[in-house]
């Protein structure tokens, strides 16, 4: 039996998207886009909508992929993957922001960038927590802190991805676990 099989039946004790780092740090991503285009972009402008989408897209499709899990790997690995997708998609928005304002993403070992990735490493960080960078810096200093931190979120849905692959190498999906546990019903009924 799989570590996350419930022990009287064949479906998985997964589920709880609030546990996962991959939730806590997209959230933080979705909310800290919130304030961005709410402070660096025009009324009326596309990219406001694109970018707090890619972020709500981030974040929900960990939901859905997380409460999907109990009854289909293939779904939690699809919806994964569409969340990482969608942060992805952001991080290029945040880049054309800096390109276009001509300011400069900062480099993976600036001290700016090392001290925001500290920061990030508390996985119980929470937006509030940032909060006072992302409402009074500048606009480029709040866009490279935005890519710090989808950068994180995207490296642990990556280890997500490969997790849910390994599980689905070792334990299978749904049906070979429904076929394993009816099996082992009847030769104990025997």
């Amino acid at each position: 039996m799989g570590r996350d099989q419930s022990p009287e039946g064949f479906l998985p004790r997964r589920g709880n998207y609030r546990k996962l780092r991959s939730y806590r740090k997209a959230e933080v991503v979705y909310d800290l886009t919130q304030v961005f285009c709410a402070r660096f972009l025009k009324r009326g402008d596309r990219t406001i909508d694109q970018m707090v989408q890619a972020a709500r897209s981030g974040k929900q499709n960990i939901v859905e992929g997380s409460k999907a899990s109990k009854t289909s790997t293939e779904m939690e690995l699809k919806l994964v993957g569409v969340a990482r997708a969608s942060l992805e998609e952001l991080l290029i928005d945040y880049e054309d922001y800096l390109r276009t304002n001509r300011a400069a993403p900062w480099s993976k070992d600036s001290k700016e960038a090392r001290y925001v990735r500290r920061l990030g490493s508390n996985p119980e960080l929470k937006f509030d927590d940032i909060r006072g960078f992302a409402e009074t810096r500048p606009g480029p200093v709040v866009a490279n802190i935005a890519l710090c931190f989808i950068h994180q979120a995207n490296y642990l849905l990556d280890q997500q991805l490969r997790r849910l692959e390994q599980d689905f190498l070792k334990d299978g999906g749904l049906r070979e676990r429904m076929t394993k546990a009816r099996l082992e019903s009847r030769a104990r009924g025997r």
